[in-house]
């Protein structure tokens, strides 16, 4: 089973976990939901090993480590998987449909990114934006794959 059926499948303990999300505040933005060998996720100056179901919030960096990858979910269904020697920031994420407030402001410095827009890209595609050393993607499709060297 690849990462994405596999995430697809973790969808039920995600829906579940809005509910948790919302009584510990709106700042959690999405969950770990795949993590095979070593894997940190980075908030402030406080770094944990990444375990399914570690909550992440704006500002959080990702780290893969070598022959390791790591899939996440977004509070609007954007998957993101990440291949060995990866580090991606998610540098802005606002999700609140109801208010017009939809943004996704993604950095990979290095390593692999296999994307899947979720729903702020389909209501404001112009609104996601995934940053590399050399440029920036703005997405207006639905799927993609990003390798940094």
């Amino acid at each position: 089973m690849n990462l994405l059926a596999k995430c697809t499948l973790s969808m039920v303990f995600f829906t579940s976990s809005i509910g948790a999300a919302t009584a510990q505040g709106s700042d959690v933005i999405g969950y770990v939901m795949k993590v095979s060998g070593n894997a940190s996720v980075t908030t402030g100056t406080t770094s944990v090993a990444a375990v399914v179901g570690t909550p992440l919030t704006e500002g959080a960096v990702l780290r893969v480590g070598p022959q390791s990858s790591l899939g996440i979910t977004l509070r609007d269904n954007t998957l993101m998987s990440l291949g060995p020697n990866s580090e991606l920031a998610i540098e802005d994420y606002l999700y609140a449909p109801e208010k017009n407030d939809l943004k996704l402001t993604a950095r990979i410095t290095h390593g692999t990114l296999n994307f899947i827009s979720g729903v702020i890209s389909k209501l404001r595609p112009e609104s996601v934006q995934i940053k590399t050393p050399t440029g920036t993607i703005g997405v207006r499709g639905t799927h993609f794959l990003v390798k940094v060297d």
